[in-house]
């Protein structure tokens, strides 16, 4: 794939994340990769789509309007729908981008045969990090979490603010699925690995990982409060029960609890209040994703 167009979706509904919005595209236009287009979705918010419309003073950047809200999926479908890239890039509002995070995505299309490629979350942390969230759960806060390789490797999926695809390939998959992603009043998660999932079984490849294309995604100090945490664990372990009963894997899940024995028993041994804090709260954030999942599992028919 010789210098490919490289189309970068950008999604938003917050007016209150204007600042940020403005940071994520800045971080964008800078990029050493030339060849890009970006297409901002703005989902059922007619103030910001002006306030951003009046910023977008640059060739390589369209801006599109949700009449309403249609949630994170749909809007992402709907940036797919203008995209002219060979590859589409999916990138968040909240997010800022490495100069050379857009180059080193193309060269896992150029190098490695790539159809979907993604790369490292790192935290970035806007009222200190907490010591006591340990990083096999950076995941809840949009972050790569510990577990992810250090070389380039096939994996089966990263997160939104960092996951790529040959756009041929999107297309094919049909996009996202519209019920799963946050929504205005939905928690359904787990639709990047729904859509990867998906990819494997249609192509038999999964997502290329360069830990070398980097984004950094803001952590704002409402996402470290125990409701948003337990919240966000909640609906991971209810949403993992749905794609289980879609007829999906969870291998990668049990790989991921089976990791989580040896940084209880590294945590259990090593004296330090850190440490032990850590373990107090991997074992709460394991049991709301195991109560989420369990009551999707026995729930009555009637409930949600």
């Amino acid at each position: 794939m010789l210098n490919p167009l490289v189309s970068v979706v950008v999604c938003a509904h917050r007016t209150d994340r204007y600042l940020d919005l403005i940071d994520a595209i800045t971080s964008l236009k800078a990029q050493s990769y030339a060849k890009i287009e970006i297409i901002m979705v703005i989902d059922g918010n007619l103030e910001l789509h002006e306030k951003i419309k009046n910023q977008a003073n640059d060739s390589r950047i369209k801006v599109m309007l949700n009449e309403k809200n249609l949630g994170l999926s749909e809007s992402r479908n709907r940036g797919v729908s203008r995209a002219k890239g060979d590859i589409i890039a999916f990138f968040d509002d909240d997010a800022v981008a490495d100069a050379n995070w857009v180059e080193e995505l193309v060269r896992m299309y150029q190098e490695r045969d790539a159809i979907a490629a993604g790369g490292r979350i790192l935290p970035m942390w806007l009222t200190g990090e907490p010591k006591c969230l340990p990083e096999e759960f950076y995941w809840l806060i949009g972050a790569t979490h510990k577990g992810f390789p250090e070389e380039v490797k096939e994996v089966r999926n990263t997160f939104g603010s960092n996951l790529s695809f040959r756009s041929d390939v999107l297309k094919a998959l049909g996009g996202f699925r519209g019920e799963m992603g946050l929504k205005a009043k939905g928690q359904l998660q787990g639709e990047e690995t729904e859509i990867c999932d998906r990819m494997r079984d249609k192509f038999g490849k999964g997502v290329i990982y360069n830990n070398n294309a980097i984004v950094h995604h803001k952590i704002f100090p409402e996402r470290l409060r125990w409701r948003f945490l337990l919240g966000r664990a909640f609906w991971q372990g209810y949403s993992k029960r749905v794609m289980k009963e879609m007829g999906y894997s969870l291998a990668e899940e049990g790989k991921f609890l089976s990791s989580l024995q040896n940084g209880i028993a590294d945590r259990a041994m090593s004296g330090s209040f850190t440490k032990y804090c850590q373990l107090a709260v991997l074992l709460v954030l394991t049991s709301a994703v195991g109560l989420g999942y369990t009551y999707r599992a026995v729930r009555s028919p009637f409930l949600p």
